[in-house]
């Protein structure tokens, strides 16, 4: 009885002494739970020799600078992998490929700048969540990371997390390989809009997080792009709107959108007098869009007058035409006679002017048109005695009629 106790003991200790060097150097083993930790061992490379029954590596707190292909190649069982907080700054091509059956993907709070298109590329595309928040060490490492989502076969990716990254701006199509993504998350970023084709290809989007940004309002391509991801969850709080006449088409979609908003947080932080007021409600006087209203009631009054103005030269002009029909013979008669008075006028004008101009009369002395005068016909004779009214043809002829004159 002794000696069979004695013998399981030993046995219970010669397991644990196996466990023991199974563990890697300056790592935590738990069999029951199949997880390996490292942390805070300021190891500068990935541990080896992780145990087979490992399903959970964590290994945070580290040195770690660079993984690449070699850092993970025997635990093929691995389904969770958490890389936060390693001062990671490169990830080379393929790095996880080896691990066949990886779900989960944990790479936050690390200082990412080199990021190869194919990092993420394993074959079956089994990873379902990624999450790369306070990860990327600049612009250039969203780039290579817009280029990873892409080429790194990730059909299967169900959860992106990409918090804290000082985001400015998305490039459009980022997610557009991402054909399965249901939770995106983008809290905590500096975006200041959302253009065209951003979210371009997520069909199956369930929620966006836009939360702490620094949104001050949301135009007609970026209300357009919300709408085209149909009735999904989207939070939108803790952004700093302006509540000016700006943001109204704004206000108007949050009325009437389909999409879940978390509009109790959707609130104003500026002007002072809006401070903290809900969106959601806001009339256009209380956003100061009282005054364009009044111009456009200004401008259709204008707009009114000069009908009014146009009708009434109208009735003054069909007025006019009405008298002149009353009076049509009168104004007939009228026209008739002035009509002769200038005809007469011109006649004499014509015929004095052949008179002048005849070279025939050139050489006339006078004495002789002197003479010619006193024996002709009198001028204030023959003429009528209204001097208003010009001689007529006839007299005009009459008064060329003179004595033969000796040349």
């Amino acid at each position: 009885m002794c000696f069979s106790a004695v013998f399981v003991f030993l046995g219970i200790l010669f397991c644990a002494l196996c466990r023991c060097l199974e563990c890697p150097f300056g790592c935590e083993c738990f069999a029951v739970i199949r997880t390996v930790k490292c942390v805070s061992k300021d190891l500068l490379t990935a541990p080896e020799n992780i145990p087979g029954y490992a399903r959970t590596v964590i290994i945070t707190g580290n040195n770690i600078h660079q993984i690449g292909p070699s850092s993970f190649t025997e635990p093929e069982n691995i389904t969770n992998i958490i890389l936060s907080n390693n001062r990671l700054t490169e990830m080379a091509s393929h790095t996880f490929s080896s691990l066949v059956n990886l779900r989960f993907l944990d790479l936050s709070g690390n200082q990412l700048a080199l990021i190869h298109p194919e990092a993420l590329s394993i074959p079956g595309s089994p990873l379902q969540e990624l999450n790369l928040s306070q990860s990327l060490y600049n612009f250039t490492a969203l780039t290579d990371l817009t280029t990873a989502l892409r080429w790194g076969g990730l059909a299967g990716l169900l959860r992106l997390d990409l918090s804290g990254n000082k985001l400015a701006l998305l490039p459009p199509g980022m997610f557009s390989h991402l054909p399965n993504l249901q939770q995106l998350f983008l809290t905590n970023n500096s975006l200041v809009a959302v253009y065209s084709g951003t979210f371009s290809g997520m069909n199956h989007l369930e929620v966006l997080d836009l939360t702490h940004n620094t949104f001050s309002t949301f135009r007609t391509d970026a209300l357009l792009e919300l709408d085209k991801l149909g009735d999904i969850r989207i939070l939108l709080g803790n952004n700093p709107y302006t509540c000016s006449c700006e943001i109204n088409e704004f206000v108007a979609w949050l009325n009437k959108s389909r999409a879940k908003v978390d509009v109790d947080a959707v609130r104003c932080a500026s002007p002072g007098t809006l401070t903290d007021a809900r969106l959601r409600g806001l009339s256009i006087q209380d956003i100061g869009c009282v005054v364009p209203v009044l111009a456009e009631v200004a401008d259709l009054t204008l707009q009114t007058s000069y009908v009014f103005l146009g009708l009434v030269l109208g009735l003054v002009g069909m007025v006019f035409l009405f008298v002149l029909y009353l009076n049509r013979k009168g104004m007939k008669k009228w026209i008739n006679e002035m009509r002769d008075a200038c005809r007469d006028v011109l006649e004499g004008y014509h015929y004095r002017y052949e008179i002048d101009s005849d070279p025939r009369l050139g050489h006339i002395s006078a004495d002789s048109r002197r003479a010619q005068r006193q024996s002709g016909i009198s001028l204030s004779q023959q003429l009528p005695s209204d001097t208003s009214v010009a001689p007529t043809k006839t007299q005009v002829r009459q008064l060329t009629i003179s004595p033969p004159v000796n040349l």
